[in-house]
């Protein structure tokens, strides 16, 4: 099993800027990717950013291409996306997510981020 545990949300003016982090435990020797995704108030969970555990390939969804960067330090099991230039349509509960090559088994419980206009 991975644990996943989301931290760095909060509110934050239009514009601004929040680094959320992602701390992983457990068997995280089984972790081949892991990702960001959000989910707005009476929307469905979209993807955000999603990297590999090992190498720099990394894939962003186009509406927060060159406003996010996903980044990880495997050293601290930790991965962090730092999100620049703030919109309020950036509001959503943001959710860390572990697995394989294929899908995601691992997910955190989610850290409110709220960007106010």
């Amino acid at each position: 099993q991975v644990q996943l545990v989301e931290s760095g949300g909060g509110l934050v003016q239009a514009g601004g800027s929040l680094t959320l982090s992602c701390a992983a435990s457990g068997r995280t020797f089984s972790i081949y990717r892991m990702g960001w995704f959000r989910q707005a108030p009476g929307k469905e969970r979209e993807f955000v950013a999603q990297m590999r555990w090992s190498g720099n390939t990394t894939h962003y969804a186009n509406s927060v291409k060159g406003r996010f960067t996903i980044s990880r330090e495997n050293v601290k099991n930790t991965m962090y996306l730092q999100m620049n230039s703030l919109k309020p349509e950036d509001t959503a509960v943001y959710y860390c997510a572990a697995g394989p090559a294929l899908g995601y088994d691992y997910w955190g419980q989610g850290t409110q981020v709220t960007v106010s206009s």
